[in-house]
């Protein structure tokens, strides 16, 4: 796969093992303290550096939620235009936990997604003093939703992200009020990196 510096950098950014402990221990009421995994996974090789991602309260680390897949790819002949697609897993179940033990991720097919035609980001780069900085925010009208246990969820995804901290605005939409219902209604989670993971 050829990647482009940006996409490289954004990847390694993104992936590891990340917490958000000192958020939640200096706002408790509104943040709970959260692991977030993000391993990277053999699709789309040719263009693409894509994630397992999954998520758990860290005092039920055995009961992790959210999985999904999350592919980053470089988007026309443009270095620094970089996409990021969402994809639910059509069998979620099987791979609870999966973040901890990545063993488990290592025959994941296309087969095993649900493509998932809105829910897709576009990435703003800016340069910093001593890093880059990505911003990643949903494509102008469109509506992210997918099906999840029987019903159909909408959501609202985006983050920011640099070598030292990972913001996330992903929230849940209610789709009759337009209101958000969970996930990070007060502001965007900030998480640390506890853990690097390689690309390769």
């Amino acid at each position: 796969m050829n990647c482009s510096s940006q996409l490289l950098t954004l990847g390694n950014y993104l992936a590891g093992e990340f917490d958000n402990s000192k958020q939640s221990l200096a706002e408790p009421a509104w943040f709970v303290h959260l692991r977030l995994w993000h391993i990277p996974v053999p699709l789309f090789p040719e263009d693409s550096i894509t994630f397992f991602a999954e998520q758990a309260n860290i005092v039920n680390l055995d009961q992790p939620y959210r999985q999904r897949i999350i592919r980053i790819r470089q988007v026309g002949n443009v270095e620094s235009s970089l996409q990021v697609q969402y994809y639910a897993l059509k069998d979620y179940i099987s791979l609870v936990g999966a973040g901890k033990e990545p063993g488990r991720l290592k025959n994941l097919t296309p087969d095993d997604l649900e493509d998932l035609p809105g829910c897709v980001l576009e990435v703003e780069i800016k340069e910093t003093s001593h890093h880059l900085q990505f911003i990643a925010t949903p494509v102008a009208n469109s509506i992210c939703s997918f099906r999840y246990n029987g019903n159909i969820v909408r959501v609202s995804l985006g983050f920011e992200v640099t070598q030292e901290e990972l913001k996330t605005y992903d929230k849940g939409i209610d789709p009759e009020t337009g209101r958000a219902t969970w996930g990070a209604i007060l502001g965007p989670y900030h998480y640390q990196k506890r853990k690097q993971s390689s690309l390769s």
